[in-house]
């Protein structure tokens, strides 16, 4: 964790001392300072507090599994609604998808206008002329938006806010199939106040993403046979909107390599790769949906973007550095330890995390982009987090959390 901080002071330093162009304004950070509040910061700072101090309530209550998993719910629902409200008033909660969102999904739903099937067979072709975000993602969020008739930026943000919240709840269930009740509610906690799940679960549709990372995450790793088989499809369905949710089965199947053998990974991995390859197949043949195309669509995307500004091998680094930190510092520490004792959780996700790094494809942002892999932060870092230091750790969490959000210009 050291080596991680003394990385971001001396990119600073070298953006500020040296000039040195590395692509974001406060690199390895996307966001640069540009401090704002709302005058709803005088309720919604309050009740953000009072998030965190419930919280450490939950912790030491004796909940059902079922009690403790409505209220983890309701705590991260109201913390992200409370935190946004605090930056840019409740206008904040749609606004991005709205006024404020050019690069967002609503302004490219007039594609859909050609039909749902001519749509998919020409996406790659479109893709290019679309917003950065629909452009650099498969089509899957354009269709749901569609196929559930959302046109508006309030309509949006309560899709995406909806099932983003989701994810907290979600967590706790993985958490609970890998490791014990004690440090699960933990890693729910965690990841409820984790501060760029609090900032981006509330206004980015990858808060929706890490919800259908989980999903799959939950039944790859699931001990029935069903389960696995229903996590394939799962994955498969997750890559159609978004395709580093290809990472979470690849995470599983570490996971499932160090827990029970080669055999039961080969599987999953061999179950996964079927259905994707199947499931691609069969779109292509049922409408033209190119998925080669629109990879190639994506990657143009990106190499023409400002990411192609960024210098890889700086980048190489500061993106998991970046990652990391905004995940939480306290989380992060932890996180890092459960690596250094070789805990299985953590070196899954480590070899995810460095290939992506070394893909190259996700050049800062990482604090948003690899929001999907926060929860696994925190399953890695709760069995190392004792249960003394919780209360603690939550007010750090809420603490960077605030400041994040009332010091940064995030964009979302």
């Amino acid at each position: 964790m050291a080596v991680l901080v003394a990385f971001t002071v001396a990119s600073l330093g070298a953006e500020l001392v040296f000039g040195m162009n590395l692509g974001t304004r406060m690199a390895p950070f996307f966001p640069p300072v540009r401090p704002r509040i709302d005058m709803a910061v005088l309720i919604a700072l309050p009740a953000f507090v009072l998030c965190g101090a419930l919280a450490v309530l939950v912790a030491r209550r004796p909940l059902s599994p079922r009690a403790f998993a409505a209220a983890a719910f309701g705590l991260g629902l109201a913390a992200r609604l409370a935190l946004a409200a605090a930056g840019r008033g409740p206008d904040g909660w749609y606004t991005i998808f709205g006024e404020r969102g050019s690069r967002e999904y609503l302004p490219a739903l007039p594609a859909l206008d050609l039909g749902t099937p001519t749509f998919l067979d020409r996406f790659a072709e479109i893709a290019p002329s679309l917003p950065i975000h629909p452009s650099a993602h498969p089509p899957g969020t354009l269709l749901l938006l569609d196929l559930l008739g959302i046109t508006t930026a309030e309509g949006m943000a309560s899709l995406t806010i909806g099932l983003a919240a989701l994810s907290v709840p979600l967590t706790y269930v993985l958490a609970r199939s890998l490791i014990d009740d004690r440090s699960a509610r933990i890693a729910t906690l965690l990841f409820a106040f984790a501060p760029s799940a609090l900032i981006y679960g509330a206004t980015s549709a990858d808060g929706m993403f890490v919800t259908f990372g989980l999903l799959a995450a939950i039944t790859l790793v699931a001990a029935s046979r069903r389960s696995r088989i229903a996590g394939g499809l799962l994955a498969a369905a997750g890559s159609f909107f978004a395709y580093s949710l290809l990472a979470i089965p690849a995470w599983a199947t570490l996971v499932l390599w160090r827990r029970e053998g080669f055999r039961s990974a080969a599987l999953v991995a061999v179950w996964c790769g079927a259905v994707l390859i199947a499931g691609y197949g069969l779109l292509y043949a049922a409408t033209g949906f190119d998925i080669f195309g629109a990879l190639s669509s994506a990657d143009e995307a990106y190499r023409i973007g400002v990411a192609n500004v960024r210098p890889y091998l700086y980048w190489l680094f500061g993106s998991p550095a970046a990652f990391l930190i905004a995940a939480g510092v306290p989380i992060a520490w932890y996180a890092v330890r459960a690596l250094v004792e070789r805990d299985e959780l953590a070196v899954a996700l480590a070899v995810v995390i460095a290939v992506a790094a070394i893909g190259g494809y996700t050049k800062s942002e990482t604090e948003r982009i690899w929001l999907f892999l926060v929860p696994l932060v925190c399953l890695a870092a709760a069995r190392f987090l004792p249960a003394h230091r919780v209360p603690i750790v939550i007010g750090l969490l809420c603490a960077q959390a605030v400041s994040a959000e009332l010091l940064l210009d995030t964009a979302w």
